[in-house]
């Protein structure tokens, strides 16, 4: 961490998070770190709030290869991917300073809506009929025809955002550490033209999900990338598949996903 000096703080607009910014900033300085307006020049990059806010942190900062992400909550609890309490950040500096961090490795989605560039989603893609009726998609793993799903729609999740939407419709919690992604339904029409699998499964991310969307007017769905919409007037297509790149995350080295899973849920 030592030659990670040059700090940019992601954070909300209003009084309150401005002012926790200016005095994170100040704490910081203090300890030889440098911050930074402009991410590009941040070889770590900080989110100030909760875990919406590290996701947009994220995304608004392009995915980042070359830094380091850290959360840091400001709502009096840890999130699933803020490991750091405002209110307690001489902690976090003698842990930076002791060494006492570690450097955790987050998988991501690529995802491809027809002709359009990749776009990407640390927790999760879901697709959703846009008006009241169920729409029907084509499964596709690896090019073969897997399932024709009729519903309101589908939950594509990596292993850290499987304990968000993923967990709200049952699907199971993925450890981390397993490069993979998981496919869950909602309200499935099950009957003798429409047959699912029934329950969420999970996919190698050596893997490719294709789903193909029935061209029966009803092809403009609403589709969410982590906390954010995504507005295409026409799909026919989405490609789904594990990113070659990765979010690295600081963690504390007693603050592992499970510790977190068991914290938030039990």
């Amino acid at each position: 961490m030592s030659e990670r000096t040059h700090i940019f703080i992601y954070s909300k607009h209003d009084e309150s998070s401005l002012q926790k910014k200016s005095i994170l900033t100040e704490m910081i300085s203090k300890q030889g770190f440098n911050t930074v307006d402009d991410a590009d020049s941040a070889n770590i990059i900080v989110s100030l709030g909760g875990d919406g806010s590290f996701l947009q942190a994220v995304r608004k900062t392009g995915f980042r290869q070359d830094c380091l992400y850290a959360g840091i909550s400001t709502t009096g609890s840890l999130g699933m991917y803020c490991d750091f309490h405002f209110h307690d950040m001489e902690t976090v500096i003698q842990a930076v300073q002791h060494a006492e961090i570690e450097v955790r490795r987050y998988p991501i989605l690529q995802v491809i809506v027809d002709d359009n560039p990749p776009f990407y989603c640390l927790n999760e893609f879901s697709i959703r009929s846009n008006i009241i009726k169920t729409f029907v998609l084509d499964v596709e793993i690896d090019g073969l025809h897997f399932e024709t799903f009729r519903g309101d729609g589908m939950i594509i999740a990596t292993p850290t955002g499987s304990t968000a939407y993923n967990k709200s419709v049952n699907g199971a919690v993925v450890d981390p550490l397993l490069p993979c992604f998981q496919v869950s339904e909602l309200a499935s029409v099950n009957s003798n033209k429409y047959r699912t699998l029934g329950s969420s499964f999970i996919l190698s991310g050596q893997r490719q999900l294709t789903l193909r969307l029935q061209q029966d007017g009803n092809d403009y769905p609403t589709m969410g990338m982590d906390n954010e919409s995504l507005s295409i007037q026409h799909v026919e297509s989405v490609k789904i598949e594990l990113s070659d790149r990765i979010v690295k995350t600081v963690k504390l080295k007693n603050n592992s996903f499970w510790e977190k899973v068991k914290r938030t849920y039990l």
